[in-house]
């Protein structure tokens, strides 16, 4: 195992022979430590690969300003060498005019390729794609292919997928993975080596989620990302794709929480940015939860009378949320999945009510033992209808807990049929959205229960 020689040390101890041969990762690591300006004097006495190199790492959290802080020239000669995804990615954090200063010195490759992953919108294959693969003609020989692959080996990001494309057209015939090519015969054609299935491919319009399920599913190192001719215009790696899952984890466990994902760091975001990503949801949420209340002003007549019912209220409406956000959760992880499509639908409700009805009879079962075990015990007087309250307290939780788990589960298909992310159908939504209605569920259970007796 290598050791992080950096570990635990100021950056004026490390010494530019640490920064150069320690691991990348490890000299991200560091870096991000520092303040941006100390960073970029740090980077300014390395070499060019070298610095090359650390750009190239989306974890370096603040490489676009890194990059500013260098002067244009060498900052330019630097984002023409890291790959053209990542140059991308830090030249649209840079603020203007430096952002236009820097494309105008980059070489015309590295700015057509920069100016054609820009256009694509975020999220989409195409934005975090690569324009630097290996592309071969298909009346090559194996050989041929190895050759030209030492040759370009490091302008690529990656080498461990091969196009095919036809010698004439330039469409994509196939893939080729490494591990293929170099078992067989040097002298057989390229196509040799590739599988009999047609090649896996994306639009650049395909969610990076999309993507994702894609790699998962085929077991791939990249994916192809061709045009309306089939011609390729990037891949997009498996590297990509954690990045990408890392993202999306993130956005949707904030999301969960009930609020806007962040889009910086946590100690990096603004207060003022912070304020507005929550303040938001924790406003509309109290507007639902205003429905709780104008709800109870409803049955005020009802508490009055039996005010024993009170003493059940955040039993009944705790246990319908947290069925709703169990039904939530797991829906909005499968539709992440594609376990379940929009079209699913009615398919998870016909499994949803059942499991709902079974866990509210397994809540109400032990709220009904808890009240008659309490009155038996001497340990609460519920008066002379508490065998009629425990029944309503009861049924009250089999109504409650099943339609929780009925609309927790059909929440994320209703948010991505209107186009937005199933995510926002969060557990404090979810909650609010089951006080209000469980509180007239569990009132109509108990006008009908205890009719003629407390009501």
């Amino acid at each position: 195992m290598e050791e992080n020689i950096l570990k635990d040390r100021p950056i004026a101890e490390a010494s530019a022979l640490d920064l150069e041969r320690g691991h990348v990762a490890d000299v991200v690591e560091h870096l991000n430590e520092q303040e941006p300006e100390q960073a970029a004097g740090v980077v300014a006495g390395l070499p060019d690969e070298r610095v090359v190199e650390l750009l190239d790492q989306p974890e370096f959290e603040d490489a676009a300003e890194v990059v500013a802080n260098l002067p244009l020239d060498r900052a330019a000669t630097l984002l023409s060498g890291v790959s053209a995804d990542r140059a991308t990615d830090i030249l649209g954090e840079m603020d203007e005019p430096q952002r236009s200063q820097l494309i105008e010195r980059l070489d015309s490759e590295t700015r057509t390729a920069v100016a054609h992953l820009a256009g694509y919108p975020e999220g989409s294959a195409g934005a975090i794609m690569t324009t630097e693969m290996v592309s071969v003609p298909a009346n090559w020989t194996v050989a041929q292919t190895l050759d030209y692959i030492r040759q370009v080996e490091k302008s690529r990001e990656t080498i461990y997928t091969i196009c095919v494309l036809h010698p004439e057209t330039k469409a994509l015939l196939q893939t080729v993975t490494l591990r293929r090519l170099i078992t067989t015969d040097p002298s057989a054609p390229v196509l040799a080596a590739a599988r009999h299935s047609k090649p896996v491919t994306v639009k650049p319009t395909t969610d990076r989620e999309d993507v994702a399920r894609l790699v998962s599913k085929y077991d791939l190192l990249a994916v192809p990302v061709v045009d309306e001719r089939h011609h390729v215009i990037g891949i997009v790696t498996v590297d990509d794709i954690i990045d990408t899952i890392f993202e999306e984890t993130t956005e949707d466990v904030q999301k969960f929480g009930g609020m806007e994902a962040l889009d910086e760091p946590y100690m990096e975001i603004g207060f003022t940015s912070m304020i507005r990503k929550r303040a938001g949801w924790l406003a509309a949420l109290f507007i639902g939860e205003m429905l709780t209340a104008t709800a109870m002003q409803h049955f005020e007549t009802e508490l009055e009378k039996a005010i024993v019912l009170t003493l059940f209220i955040p039993l009944i409406m705790s246990s319908g949320g947290n069925s709703g956000s169990q039904a939530t959760s797991l829906i909005i992880r499968a539709l992440a999945l594609g376990e379940v499509r929009l079209k699913d639908w009615w398919r998870v409700a016909l499994r949803e009510l059942p499991s709902g009805l079974t866990l509210g009879a397994i809540l109400g079962a032990m709220g009904f033992t808890r009240i008659v075990a309490w009155q038996l015990l001497g340990l609460h007087d519920y008066g002379v209808f508490w065998i009629l309250v425990a029944t309503t307290v009861g049924a009250g939780l089999v109504g409650i807990v099943a339609f929780g788990s009925l609309a927790g589960s059909m929440l994320p298909f209703i948010m991505k049929r209107l186009g937005f992310d199933p995510a926002s159908a969060s557990a404090p939504f979810v909650a609010t959205l089951v006080d209000v209605t469980g509180l007239v569920i569990y009132f109509s259970i108990a006008s009908v229960i205890l009719h003629g007796t407390l009501l």
